[in-house]
């Protein structure tokens, strides 16, 4: 098996240290940077399979780093690393070109199975239900049975209508990245008509409520353009 080739971002030197040789014990090959514009230059040397990138670096910022990649590279998965977890920062990371953002402290584990996913051929990591052979999604701690309508959290469970369901399940499969709304209308009702449009809105507004279960569980609306779906 050939091994995942990580940029790594990360001014924090001790942090930096410690997951870089977590990673290598799990078959990563990890460049480790402590600046952006280090940072930048290795990404032009090594070219990575995905980047890790810190928010805040000195010389050039995470967001910044990213919109300059993004210039010239609209495809290699980006994951944010940052402590600054407000919704205006979150959003202000995929604006900048990210595909996931991992909230500190973080566990060496949770992101070895984010950037599974971000390499995966479709950007999902599903898991069997418990003797049912069926598939469900993890959203943060929160268990989508999308053959049932549910969600779960711990042993407290919530109904979802089947249309409910039908838009949680499309913005799962997006893997955290943004879906346009016209995607989710045609899929789902076939038109995007402005009656279906805002039949979407409200079904939107509801599975937030839905969702509230964990706090850091988002539907990020993209003005004009899509959703995305973020924990």
């Amino acid at each position: 098996m050939n091994k995942i080739r990580l940029l790594l971002a990360e001014d924090e030197v001790a942090l930096a240290h410690i997951v870089r040789e977590s990673l290598e014990e799990q078959n990563f090959e990890v460049t480790l940077c402590f600046d952006g514009e280090h940072t930048l230059k290795k990404y032009h040397e090594s070219k990575p399979d995905i980047l890790a990138l810190d928010v805040m670096m000195p010389k050039m910022d995470g967001f910044d780093l990213a919109k300059k990649i993004r210039e010239t590279d609209q495809t290699i998965p980006i994951i944010f690393l940052t402590a600054r977890s407000q919704p205006k920062d979150v959003v202000a990371g995929f604006e900048s070109g990210a595909n996931d953002y991992l909230k500190k402290p973080f566990s060496v584990e949770e992101l070895i199975v984010r950037v599974k996913v971000l390499l995966s051929a479709n950007r999902l990591l599903e898991r069997p239900l418990n003797g049912t052979g069926k598939e469900n999604y993890t959203i943060g701690n929160i268990i989508f049975n999308p053959t049932r309508n549910i969600i779960q959290q711990g042993i407290t469970t919530w109904q979802l209508t089947a249309r409910e369901s039908d838009i949680l399940r499309i913005l799962c499969q997006s893997g955290q990245d943004m879906i346009p709304r016209k995607t989710i209308l045609k899929s789902i009702w076939g038109d995007d008509t402005f009656f279906n449009a805002r039949s979407l809105d409200v079904f939107i507004t509801k599975l937030r409520k839905h969702l509230q279960a964990d706090p850091n569980v988002q539907i990020i609306n993209i003005r004009g353009v899509g959703y995305k779906l973020v924990w």
